[in-house]
């Protein structure tokens, strides 16, 4: 399916996201997060590159005949067979629920909430490791190494998210930017005072502030932007810093 282009826009027309806009067009793929096939197996029939995500995803052909996307995990071939069910043999691409699946498992697509559908974990490259089962939920290391408890009702897939290389990739030239919508991003020193607090000066001047700040004069770098939200009750341990 097609979308209309916003081009970082919100409903009233204004530029909420800058530096988007132009680019390739693309057609969205509907990809199946959730379990509504529980209990049919599935065999892979393809591998195919998706431009609104990361991954790859791969289509499942069921023995009822209906065709569906779904996020394509490492290690698994075309031909190869897969199934949701409540339990299911631990291999990747299959899709069981969090109580039913061993400690040291990698799992990835993730539920919050039981029926919900996948939410966590849907990068490319990335999963998530069971720690332990502790009364009706599962702790799981995140790929940030955050460590947060999930319902263990709720599904979760076997293994890792396809593309691990992904995160060394590089786009090359300016004209691959574009055509990701990605338009050009200017540095704020680079502008004069009127448009961002760091503009102005003569030359190549320092921002002259004690710490940076966004184009809207909002502590930058460093500063906590995340907002409280209902799923903080289940993060026990809060992401390590990289060094």
């Amino acid at each position: 399916m097609s979308f209309k282009r916003k081009a970082g826009r919100s409903s009233s027309g204004r530029v909420s996201v800058r530096h988007r806009g132009g680019g390739a067009k693309r057609l969205y793929r509907i990809v199946d997060f959730g379990q509504e096939k529980i209990g049919i197996k599935a065999k892979v029939v393809a591998f195919e590159y998706d431009p609104y995500r990361t991954s790859f995803i791969m289509l499942l052909e069921y023995e009822d005949g209906d065709r569906r996307y779904r996020l394509a995990p490492q290690g698994l071939k075309v031909g190869d067979e897969v199934i949701c069910s409540e339990k299911a043999e631990l291999k990747p691409g299959n899709r069981t629920k969090l109580k039913n699946i061993p400690v040291g498992t990698q799992v990835y697509n993730v539920e919050l909430e039981p029926g919900r559908g996948g939410k966590m974990i849907r990068g490319a490259g990335g999963a998530a490791i069971i720690l332990a089962h502790e009364g009706k939920y599962t702790h799981l290391e995140m790929p940030s190494t955050e460590v947060r408890k999930a319902l263990s009702e709720c599904f979760a897939s076997i293994g890792a998210v396809s593309r691990s290389e992904h995160r060394y990739m590089k786009l090359g030239k300016a004209g691959k930017s574009r055509h990701k919508r990605i338009r050009p991003t200017v540095r704020g020193s680079a502008m004069v005072p009127p448009d961002h607090p760091h503009g102005g000066g003569e030359g190549k001047a320092p921002i002259g502030l004690k710490h940076p700040k966004t184009p809207w004069g909002k502590p930058a770098k460093g500063v906590k932007t995340r907002k409280r939200k209902w799923t903080d009750k289940y993060i026990i341990q809060r992401r390590k810093k990289k060094k």
